[in-house]
């Protein structure tokens, strides 16, 4: 697996010399971020510049092509400004799982509010909704279904924190403090992995999915 420091280290080094005084934040997001990571999770880094340009982008994909690993990187590159404007909800998930390396958060965008959070756990389900009738009626997919149980864990961690005002970022800890049906989909979200792809399946943890986000529309959608 990774060493994720060091790793870290190499990527500063080559954007560094890259954009130098341009960077104004570098961080880690997701697996790796979390602890959670194993031998094909993602590298989830952050790279916020002054601005970004599609010759900036050009640039740095070639200079991450010398990296290790370099089929595992991903995340989120931007602009100041891109930043500064996007929107709450998704910026309260990017605010608290992101571990800065260079800079902080806290220059550029606002300490996300309890409204954000709330509004996070909204379209999350929203989201989740829709394609979870989408797939059930046109795909059938237990695949995308398992990629849906996945991201159901950030909006279990939205919820918890619109509730209590704690971000928990493990799946473990998280769990320990889930109740009712929200623990029942985080317990869904591990047996999916390993359930038959047989249509009782997809019906038994399409309907959960279903009532679960119903539920969280009708009380965040108020």
């Amino acid at each position: 697996m990774v060493d994720i420091h060091q790793w870290m280290k190499q990527y500063q080094s080559t954007v560094w010399n890259l954009f130098g005084s341009r960077i104004l934040f570098i961080g880690l997001q997701g697996s790796y971020g979390r602890n959670e990571a194993h031998e094909t999770s993602d590298i989830d880094v952050v790279l916020i510049l002054d601005t970004v340009s599609l010759h900036d982008l050009k640039q740095y994909k070639q200079v991450i092509e010398t990296l290790p690993d370099r089929s595992l990187i991903c995340g989120f590159v931007s602009g100041r400004e891109e930043l500064v404007g996007w929107y709450k909800s998704d910026l309260f998930q990017f605010y608290y799982d992101t571990i800065p390396y260079y800079g902080s958060l806290d220059d550029i965008i606002s300490v996300p509010a309890d409204a954000d959070a709330r509004a996070a756990v909204l379209m999350g389900a929203c989201n989740l909704y829709h394609m979870c009738s989408h797939n059930y009626l046109h795909g059938s997919d237990m695949e995308t279904l398992k990629g849906l149980y996945k991201s159901a864990f950030f909006v279990l961690q939205a919820k918890h924190f619109a509730e209590t005002g704690d971000y928990l970022k493990s799946h473990s800890v998280l769990k320990e403090v889930l109740t009712g049906m929200d623990l029942s989909v985080s317990q869904a979200a591990e047996q999916i992995k390993t359930a038959d792809p047989s249509q009782a399946a997809l019906e038994r943890y399409s309907e959960l999915l279903l009532r679960w986000t119903h539920q969280l529309i009708r009380e965040y959608g108020k």
